[in-house]
């Protein structure tokens, strides 16, 4: 069963501003596929859960916004020991957004619990979070 990866997007300010940084730190797997990582402290104990279909949601300024597909896991030697290499897939999905409180390192997220991914021809990606969720909270979107 899938399980996906909730995290803090610390120091990034919007789903642009993500996109941005994300464009400047592309990497290529030994098989030419482009790729973004992330270094993580703890290998997830979930990892065959994880890579059978799991995102990263990004939670930005307090709303889970944006995923990305994790294509793989594997070890790597830093100045403070082995961590975890978290490898995503390039491609940013914009997701319907949900307020989450800030918390340290990452959590586990269910499929039940993740915001469904946002159509690309809906306009409600170009709301600000605070009023998208609120309109979602009255049934408007």
């Amino acid at each position: 069963m899938t399980v996906h990866i909730l995290k803090l997007c610390v120091g990034i300010d919007s789903i642009d501003h993500l996109i941005q940084v994300r464009e400047g730190r592309r990497n290529l797997l030994p098989s030419g596929t482009p790729y973004n990582y992330h270094i993580t402290r703890f290998r997830p104990k979930r990892a065959d859960e994880i890579l059978d279909g799991g995102s990263i949601y990004w939670i930005i300024k307090g709303f889970i916004q944006v995923r990305q597909r994790i294509i793989g896991l594997e070890p790597v030697e830093t100045d403070t020991g082995v961590k975890c290499k978290i490898i995503m897939d390039t491609r940013l999905v914009r997701t319907e957004s949900q307020p989450r409180r800030p918390h340290q390192g990452w959590r586990y997220l269910e499929p039940a619990d993740a915001p469904k991914d946002l159509n690309v021809k809906s306009r409600a990606e170009d709301i600000p979070p605070e009023i998208s969720a609120k309109l979602r909270e009255l049934g408007l979107i």
